[in-house]
């Protein structure tokens, strides 16, 4: 599989980074509410732009972590906890510059709540003016009462502007971590569910193979058998009859093998081609071998493995009409029941008569059928194998599948 397929797509990526900088944007917005802050439409397009910029150092950081999202998971992690300090650095740089010009009227509104005159010099002390009165009571100048300014916080100093920022920055390198953490599981997700697709094409493709292998059984066994029924025919000089059964074989073959070897037939079809085969038979024993199909019209379109009648029409042919000096009835059979395909195969021949000359039960032709079967449908499907009342007949229960 192409490892792009394993690969988040571009719009799940970027819809988990602006949830998690959409949620950070709400909590933020209701503290502020809760605690009621001041100002709050300036601080919100503030706080957006923020969330914007941090939804875009996200990003720096998503095309890292993919850079190595196929690598160990240690790696993995070793980058986004490494990769995120700069990245928090620079969304509480930027949340600094924002909003410093607000903070000058923060500072402005808590003084005229306290009824006192705050504000800032040009070197950045933050000032509060007191009339002089309040300072030293003796004064009774008006012109010593003018109000004088005390510095009650001096300017920060760059060390101080840099723990500011550094302590903006911790929490944004956890955010990031949080956001990195989901895309990780997101992906691990991904790569999982990847990693099962392939497993369930290989799976399949072995699923293919074995049927392959299986049906390809089926047809040098009966290539065999008819080969050596052909050979019968000549060398007991009946020629005509010959030539009928090698046309009647080539029908026969270019029937089975137009078929997917792997896929499914419908029975209507199945049932038509051990008709061709029988037909086929019928060159050898024109006198011996009956033939009945009983196919209710309303089970004909229902699917089933190739060829999955052919060996035990053939076990039929070969214990039943062949070992007996009578006429033998072959029966095929279709049925409903419980909600299950039922198959029967039989032939009313010799069955147990001679128990130490039948063959029938799970030679290679049906353990062939029990294993194409068990490949195809697993516990699904039995077959069932045995003397009958009449001679002898194998029953196969299968899925109803109307499309295979």
């Amino acid at each position: 599989m192409n490892p792009e397929s394993e690969r988040l797509s571009g719009k799940v990526v970027l819809a988990s980074m602006v949830g998690v900088w959409l949620c950070y944007f709400l909590l933020i917005t209701l503290r502020g509410v809760i605690v009621g802050l001041e100002f709050q439409d300036e601080l919100l397009w503030r706080r957006a732009l923020v969330c914007t910029f941090g939804v875009g150092v996200t990003g720096l950081l998503w095309l890292l972590l993919r850079a190595v999202e196929n690598r160990a998971l240690g790696i993995k992690i070793a980058v986004a906890l490494i990769a995120a300090m700069p990245g928090a650095i620079m969304i509480a740089q930027v949340n600094r510059w924002i909003f410093d010009s607000i903070e000058a009227k923060v500072e402005e509104q808590m003084g005229k709540e306290r009824g006192i005159a705050l504000r800032r010099d040009d070197a950045g002390n933050l000032l509060i003016d007191l009339p002089r009165k309040q300072m030293d009571e003796d004064v009774e100048d008006a012109e010593e009462a003018t109000p004088q300014s005390v510095v009650i916080a001096p300017a920060p100093t760059s060390l101080d502007q840099w723990r500011m920022t550094f302590d903006l920055a911790i929490g944004r390198y956890f955010l990031l971590l949080a956001w990195a953490a989901l895309f990780l599981a997101l992906l691990a997700g991904a790569q999982a569910r990847a990693a099962e697709r392939r497993g369930e094409r290989f799976r399949s493709a072995a699923k293919a193979a074995e049927l392959r292998s299986l049906r390809y059984q089926v047809n040098p066994h009966f290539l065999f058998n008819t080969l050596n029924s052909l050979s019968a025919l000549v060398m007991t000089g009946k020629a005509e009859r010959a030539e009928q059964m090698i046309q009647t074989i080539s029908r026969f073959y270019r029937h089975s093998l137009a078929d997917d070897s792997t896929g499914d037939v419908s029975l209507e079809d199945e049932i038509d081609l051990q008709e061709h085969y029988l037909e086929i038979e019928s060159v050898r024993f024109p006198e011996r071998l009956r033939v009945r199909v009983d196919l209710p019209s309303e089970l004909a379109g229902y699917k089933v493995p190739g060829m999955i009648l052919q060996p035990l029409v053939e076990n039929s042919v070969k214990y039943g009409v062949s070992a007996s000096s009578k006429p033998v009835t072959i029966t095929i059979a279709a049925r409903e029941e419980y909600g299950r395909l039922v198959l029967t195969v039989s032939d009313d021949g010799p069955g147990v008569a001679n128990s130490t000359e039948n063959k029938h039960g799970f030679g290679i032709g049906l353990a062939n059928v029990r294993d194409r079967l068990e490949a195809r449908f697993g516990n699904a499907a039995t077959i069932v194998s045995g003397p009958s009342l009449t001679g002898y007949e194998t029953e196969l229960r299968l899925p109803m599948v109307k499309h295979g």
